[in-house]
């Protein structure tokens, strides 16, 4: 059996974690261990909190410190490294007309994602960044601006 994709999805790499292999992360406050799959079905971390379709990634390390720091719950901030078990497409709330190329390089998947590692040392944004980001995305949700991944 052949797997299709369509234009907009890719087919992740089948070479396992080498140091050639594309290096993808999530970010998030979940506590989670080396073998474990990242699945939709929970509740999402952003947005209204529905059971989120997809999951998310970036091959930006940058992108996946935002993940953790904006995901939802008291937990520390982790970035894990992760390997696509199925297709992943360009995340469209950080694409197409907002961001042309996709340069935070940020996908979502409805197929799991496997922990491969965990970024130990990274640097987050400064406190206020992080502030001005969470004021910018109430403010969005005031004006009834909802995620496209609903």
């Amino acid at each position: 059996m052949a797997l299709e994709a369509n234009k907009d999805e890719q087919l992740p790499s089948a070479q396992g974690s080498t140091p050639f292999a594309q290096t993808y992360f999530h970010g998030t406050r979940a506590d989670l261990k080396i073998g474990d799959l990242i699945e939709p079905g929970f509740n999402s971390n952003y947005g209204q909190r529905k059971n989120a379709k997809y999951i998310f990634l970036s091959a930006t390390l940058d992108a996946a410190i935002w993940g953790a720091e904006l995901a939802f719950g008291t937990g520390r901030e982790r970035i894990y490294l992760v390997e696509p078990t199925g297709a992943i497409e360009d995340d469209p709330d950080l694409t197409d007309k907002k961001f042309p190329g996709n340069p935070t390089k940020s996908y979502r998947s409805t197929h799991p994602f496997r922990v491969v590692g965990e970024v130990a040392t990274w640097k987050g944004h400064p406190a206020e960044q992080v502030k001005a980001m969470k004021d910018a995305l109430e403010k969005l949700k005031e004006q009834g601006i909802d995620s496209l991944n609903d």
